[in-house]
């Protein structure tokens, strides 16, 4: 059971533009594994719908850990290509998650 509680939460809300989807795909998938080497990754959670809207979820053990990965000069340089070629919009919120739980149907 994956327990998050006291985890930093960095909820990343985006409307992607129709532009570049396979350059988009490949740093998305650089990103993706970039961020798990990481000192204090902990996992990230994604989904995007057919009209381009995504929510992405990364979760880090403390601040400094999120902060570093913003910091990060391949992530700065990534989120700047994405302002100017991939997203319309993102909001990007993050929380230290207080409480956690799960639930998996006993047939899964």
């Amino acid at each position: 059971m994956m327990d998050r509680t006291g985890q930093i939460a960095v909820i990343f809300l985006s409307q992607r533009t129709e532009d570049d989807a396979d350059g988009y795909a490949e740093a998305a998938e650089a990103m993706d594994a970039l961020a798990a080497k990481q000192p204090g990754y902990c996992g990230v959670d994604s989904a995007r719908g057919a009209d381009g809207f995504g929510i992405t979820v990364s979760w880090w053990a403390d601040e400094a850990s999120a902060l570093a990965w913003r910091g990060h000069p391949e992530h700065a340089a990534i989120r700047e290509r994405g302002r100017a070629e991939w997203y319309a919009r993102y909001d990007v919120a993050v929380a230290e998650v207080g409480r956690s739980y799960e639930w998996m149907a006993s047939n899964s």
